[in-house]
């Protein structure tokens, strides 16, 4: 109950999917949590997290608008009171999957689009919380990706770009901040049923029931995955006992890339 105690974490795209399980879990092994989302639902988890004497703060923020992503990270790290003073985790969790459209038919604005909040609110959020990481003496940046970072699956091209830039950065940004003891890792999870992945099922015309029969035999343990399964890899990389882990792919997937 206690492996974040004393930490501040950052988690971007906080308020649903696998963002919120992130939140909880970490508020419930100690950490302060800011949550980052333009979805105001957030600020009714911060609420019940404080209700439960935790700390907790939500910040209503677009994560590609650098103004207010530099505000929110000076909040979060100035909001808990004394002993804090810092950001110790940030977890760039914030994304969208974008249009299901062959690569030759996308439109570039969509492209720009995906972008945007996949891969450039990575690198903004990431520019403006390592002062304070820093400040810190190190601390864990998570960067959420996807099997879809790793390997193709035939559709969404701009999901797939952004996954794997988000991969390769994690490498890069692993190697620049290392003599800080800043560790920097990405998780890459499998099928989750988020509201991200039943937009997805709807967006296509699937039934929910076949769509989940169909990505359930994909994964070789059997059935997609929870946000909890997520949730508990990203607080690892948070705590100390990944200590000696950066530059790392933490796959989380039911074996879907093990073939």
């Amino acid at each position: 109950m206690n492996r974040l105690a004393g930490k501040v974490a950052v988690v971007t795209g906080g308020s649903s999917g696998l963002g919120l399980a992130i939140v909880r879990r970490m508020a419930g092994e100690g950490a302060a949590v800011a949550i980052l989302d333009r979805d105001a639902r957030g600020e009714a988890e911060a609420e019940a997290i404080r209700g439960m004497g935790g700390k907790a703060l939500f910040v209503q923020v677009d994560v590609t608008d650098e103004e207010r992503i530099s505000a929110a990270m000076q909040a979060a790290a100035t909001q808990f009171g004394s002993g804090f003073n810092r950001i110790d985790v940030l977890v760039n969790n914030a994304g969208i999957e974008g249009e299901n459209t062959p690569t030759d038919k996308l439109a570039l604005a969509e492209w720009n689009r995906v972008m945007a909040v996949n891969v450039t609110a990575v690198f903004l959020c990431t520019k403006h919380a390592v002062p304070y990481l820093r400040q810190a003496g190190g601390g864990s940046v998570i960067n959420i990706s996807s099997i879809y970072g790793i390997v193709g699956g035939g559709d969404i091209p701009p999901y797939h770009a952004a996954k794997g830039a988000v991969r390769t950065m994690s490498k890069n940004d692993a190697l620049l901040y290392a003599p800080e003891r800043i560790r920097v890792n990405s998780i890459h999870p499998g099928f989750v049923f988020t509201p991200m992945v039943d937009r997805y099922v709807q967006d296509n015309g699937l039934a929910h029931d076949a769509a989940k029969a169909h990505l359930d035999a994909l994964h070789p343990l059997g059935g997609t995955g929870t946000p909890d399964d997520i949730a508990w890899g990203a607080v690892y990389l948070a705590s100390d006992e990944a200590r000696w882990v950066t530059g790392a792919e933490l796959v989380i997937d039911g074996g879907y890339t093990a073939r």
